[in-house]
């Protein structure tokens, strides 16, 4: 009797432990996934946005309205807070707004959609 209610205290034990560990690895393993892509996100958006503030620049120097430029630093901007968001559709959607001939699609997208409801400045 004793022998049994030792073996099922060392049976409850070990599988409370086991049980802790596969937590502890799960949850580690989602904290490294949430860490390693805010780190690209920053990462992305940076270059992403700098490469943008060029263009900006560019198109004042040169005396035009850089509207198309700061729409992209918009959905730059959106992008890097979607990448800093936990999930997977937030990381696609923001990693998506990273590559700039998709945010050029969704400017001119938008800017259709737009054409027909109020004057836009091209």
């Amino acid at each position: 009797m004793i022998l049994r209610r030792y073996l099922v205290r060392e049976v409850l034990i070990t599988f409370a432990a086991v049980l802790a560990t596969l937590m502890l690895v799960f949850v580690a393993g989602r904290l490294a996934d949430f860490l390693a892509t805010a780190a690209a996100g920053a990462f992305l958006v940076r270059m992403q946005g700098l490469a943008v503030w060029m263009r900006v620049r560019s198109d004042l120097e040169a005396g035009l309205v850089p509207g198309r430029q700061l729409v992209h630093g918009a959905m730059v901007l959106v992008g890097g807070a979607l990448l800093l968001t936990p999930g997977f559709l937030t990381d696609a959607v923001g990693f998506l707004l990273m590559i700039p001939f998709v945010r050029e699609g969704l400017r001119r997208l938008g800017n259709r959609f737009w054409q027909r409801r109020v004057i836009v400045m091209e």
